[in-house]
């Protein structure tokens, strides 16, 4: 049974309707099943962060130049921090920021400076179906909305962040066409063929096969729809990559790290068409870092103390690069 708190029911509806609807059929009982995994033992407890949360109409939504959510005169500074209190059920939170009535939720990665870099490179969003691989808690999201696209669907199999998405849902309306579901993209309906714009930031690395990720991405975008991939590199010529015997930079699940070049004889493979670097750029500790919000290790301690152009295993420290494509017509 899928807890109410969710609220998928306009979202369903809407797919009943759409080109997709064949997928519809079995998502409901596929949203149930993930969400009543055994590993989700802290479920009740993120249910009962979303009832406490006030209900509050929020006057002022602004998408477009930063995920900003209610007129903070709405709250007084009490009201703040006991809203502050409530969320920090959901801790932590990684993907932000957000501004909640002008209570600042100040998240471990500044994913609005990602945004920054990836937005003048994108085909215009207007109008568009958009999907985000791997959303996280859904900040990305938001941004895409904000941009233009007419709706925008994430997937995440990391059941808080869909918790935590539907916190700031619950203040921006819950009829606002995006949605964040508890799926990875394995449970995708295969050569579904119906996106505008395919989002995969911060994955790649993560897939044991590469390969099979592209090909994944690739059918599910429409013939002609634009894929954009953000992934960490290496430097080097084509056909360099590392593959990390241990971790890397702390994390267990880190696979393949190619050159660009690489990366892109891969998309070429996988049969996109003119795929492109747009940008890349070195990780900082002041985009990654501990917060009041993120209390955990963060960037600076999986770099090696006395060198911080490597990681604290001794490889590469992350540099990330956005690449486009489109899917064959």
């Amino acid at each position: 049974m899928i807890p109410e708190t969710l609220n998928y029911g306009p979202f369903l509806s809407w797919l009943e309707e759409s080109p997709m609807s064949h997928w519809g059929e079995s998502l409901p009982e596929l949203l149930a099943q993930q969400l009543r995994r055994e590993r989700w033992g802290d479920m009740p407890e993120w249910e009962e962060t979303l009832k406490r949360l006030p209900e509050i109409d929020p006057l002022t939504i602004e998408l477009k130049d930063q995920v900003s959510i209610g007129n903070p005169s709405l709250m007084d500074k009490g009201r703040r921090l006991a809203l502050q209190a409530t969320l920090m059920g959901l801790h932590p939170w990684r993907k932000g920021p957000f501004n909640l009535f002008g209570m600042q939720l100040n998240t471990e990665w500044r994913s609005d400076w990602k945004w920054d870099r990836v937005l003048p490179h994108l085909d215009s969003l207007e109008n568009r179906l958009v999907l985000d691989v791997g959303c996280g808690n859904g900040y990305h999201c938001w941004r895409m909305l904000g941009a233009g696209a007419q709706r925008v669907i994430g997937i995440d199999p990391s059941v808080k962040f869909v918790f935590q998405f539907q916190a700031i849902k619950n203040f921006a309306g819950r009829q606002l066409p995006v949605d964040v579901l508890p799926l990875g993209i394995e449970h995708m309906p295969e050569k579904l063929a119906a996106f505008d714009t395919l989002f995969s930031m911060g994955i790649l690395y993560h897939r044991r096969s590469p390969m099979a990720h592209l090909r994944e991405l690739k059918e599910l975008l429409r013939p002609g729809g634009q894929l954009v991939l953000e992934t960490l590199v290496i430097e080097g010529p084509e056909g360099m990559v590392l593959v990390p015997e241990g971790r890397y930079a702390k994390m267990p699940n880190v696979w393949f790290l190619p050159s660009p070049d690489t990366l892109l004889s891969w998309m070429r493979k996988n049969g996109f068409k003119n795929p492109r670097m747009v940008d890349i750029s070195t990780t900082s500790t002041s985009e990654q870092r501990a917060t009041d919000w993120m209390t955990f290790e963060s960037l600076a301690d999986f770099l090696d103390p006395q060198d911080h152009s490597k990681t604290i295993e001794g490889h590469p420290a992350p540099v990330r690069a956005v690449f486009l494509a489109e899917a064959p017509f």
